[in-house]
């Protein structure tokens, strides 16, 4: 598709969702960005009307409305963010693709196969760009061990393990139901675009899942979850490569690797979290010694995709991010619930190829 010319004038934002995701971690990422004169806000929507106040004061928004259709109809948008929760990212995506917009959609980019692949089409018929978070693989630390994987550190990948968890939140009773999807849409998410990015797709899954807390206390009432909170995921690569991933709300507090590779002459380790990294640590068998390498960029904000965005935009050039890329890690996603429901193992069909740094 076209890449638009560079340009020096800001970027025009339509931020559609004006809600947690926005004053968590999209806020100062957008405050850099305004501050640099990268981007500035002209419309902001949200279906509750006292947040106005808060876009307007907080970003400079120079509208608000309650109509999502006010910004795609827009002229003066260029780049619409999707921050709602999920049951409704698919079609505000392919709405706004159609409108002739760029493009970004906070995770999971849909909830099933067929509004991904209707989110494909569009973005491939038009005109505008599409990054779908997350943005685990624009981090410093990821960048520094895809090249070390690449320059054959540790030789080819044979099997690799990833985790991330937390005890679930108390808020946003979506969460515990199929309009959220649970903790693997939830946090799996990002172990397995991580995973995926460095180890490569995935041609096979299997999994055991489960509810392993029947009642939660959410937004002050007791509720019933309804779609499993803990998931064990193993992963078939191909060629015998194979992973596991643990994900749930059933993890009170984590001290260990975000991510392990293992390769035929050494093992890297990601430390921290893969959407907040803290180095890395790399084992050689030539060396026979562990090496530490401190983070690089400890700044780094897992909603930087906005700024990779902006920034492709502005320099005329096209994202990284592909957006085959998380529609694979969500067909994964769902066969996984599909095996944890009877334990047999699902054949993948999508695949993306992993972006090459060199």
């Amino acid at each position: 598709m076209p890449v638009p010319a560079p340009t020096t004038t800001p970027v025009r934002l339509g931020i559609i969702g004006c809600g947690r995701v926005l004053s968590g971690p999209y806020q100062p990422v957008l405050e850099r960005l305004l501050a640099a004169g990268a981007a500035e806000v002209t419309v902001a929507c949200d279906t509750v009307p006292d947040r106005e106040a808060f876009v307007r004061d907080t970003f400079g928004a120079k509208r608000f409305t309650t109509d999502h259709r006010d910004i795609l109809e827009a002229d003066d948008v260029d780049v619409v963010l999707v921050l709602t929760p999920p049951t409704s990212h698919a079609a505000l995506v392919i709405e706004a693709l159609e409108a002739g917009k760029h493009v970004l959609v906070e995770k999971p980019v849909a909830l099933d196969m067929t509004d991904a692949t209707r989110v494909l089409a569009a973005w491939r018929a038009g005109t505008g760009h599409l990054v779908c978070a997350p943005f685990t693989t624009l981090s410093p630390t990821y960048a520094a061990i895809a090249d070390l994987v690449h320059d054959g550190r540790i030789g080819r990948i044979l099997t690799a393990r990833t985790i991330y968890g937390w005890a679930g939140p108390d808020w946003g009773k979506w969460f515990y139901t199929g309009a959220g999807g649970g903790p693997l849409f939830d946090l799996g998410v990002y172990n397995l675009t991580t995973l995926t990015g460095l180890v490569g797709p995935v041609k096979r899954v299997a999994a055991l899942s489960g509810i392993a807390v029947p009642r939660r206390t959410v937004d002050g009432d007791e509720i019933e979850p309804d779609v499993d909170d803990n998931f064990q995921l193993v992963l078939d690569h191909g060629d015998g490569v194979l992973s596991t991933l643990t994900t749930g709300f059933t993890i009170q507090a984590l001290r260990t690797p975000a991510l392990e590779l293992y390769g035929e002459t050494g093992t890297v380790q990601m430390l921290g979290a893969d959407w907040q990294p803290d180095g890395y640590e790399l084992w050689e068998n030539e060396l026979g010694a562990w090496t530490l390498c401190p983070e690089t960029d400890p700044g780094w904000q897992y909603a930087d995709g906005l700024g990779h965005l902006v920034n492709a935009i502005r320099s005329g050039t096209a994202p990284t991010l592909q957006p085959e890329h998380a529609v694979h890690v969500l067909e994964v996603m769902l066969l996984a619930k599909e095996s944890g429901r009877d334990g047999l193992t699902r054949d993948v069909t999508t695949t993306f190829t992993p972006a090459v740094r060199r």
